[in-house]
């Protein structure tokens, strides 16, 4: 089951989150059980699990009192879910996002713009749709296809 929300990160306003360092975590979906015999089982629990990862913004003085004013009035000081373009293996997209806990900053950052970084949670993880797995020939060729498609097909 996906969630959906229509409070937006104020990108017109905001610059995305750096993409240096960052590194998605998900959450497992398996459940396992260790057996006497010293072997285990295991079996998915879950299909849809969450997805951490810790961002960071560099803003300039306007920009930091927009977003510490969005986070403390729009996001209920984090606790609400919001829409959020990231960059991840499939592609920029907007994902249902939410803190995890309060910012941390702002630190000065080369004398007039300021450092925040946080952890969020992304609702689902960063995949291809299902089912898509068992066809790695038409993802590793997804970029013949896109461009054949849109150069042969224009008007489709």
């Amino acid at each position: 089951m996906a969630i959906t929300t229509d409070i937006n990160y104020p990108e017109k306003y905001l610059p995305c989150p750096l993409k240096d360092g960052v590194g998605l975590k998900p959450v497992s979906p398996l459940l396992r059980t260790q057996k006497q015999s010293g072997r285990a089982r295991q079996r998915r629990a879950f299909t849809s699990t969450p997805t951490v990862t810790d961002i960071q913004w560099i803003f300039d003085d306007k920009q930091a009192q927009i977003f510490e004013a969005w986070f403390r009035d729009v996001l209920t000081d984090g606790a609400n879910w919001f829409n959020m373009p990231l960059m991840t293996p499939i592609g920029t997209k907007f994902y249902v996002c939410r803190f995890t806990d309060i910012y941390e900053g702002p630190t000065p950052e080369g004398g007039i713009y300021w450092r925040y970084s946080a952890n969020i949670e992304m609702w689902e993880r960063p995949l291809v749709p299902v089912g898509w797995g068992n066809y790695p020939e038409l993802l590793a060729g997804s970029d013949i296809i896109d461009i054949a498609i849109n150069r042969e097909w224009p008007k489709a």
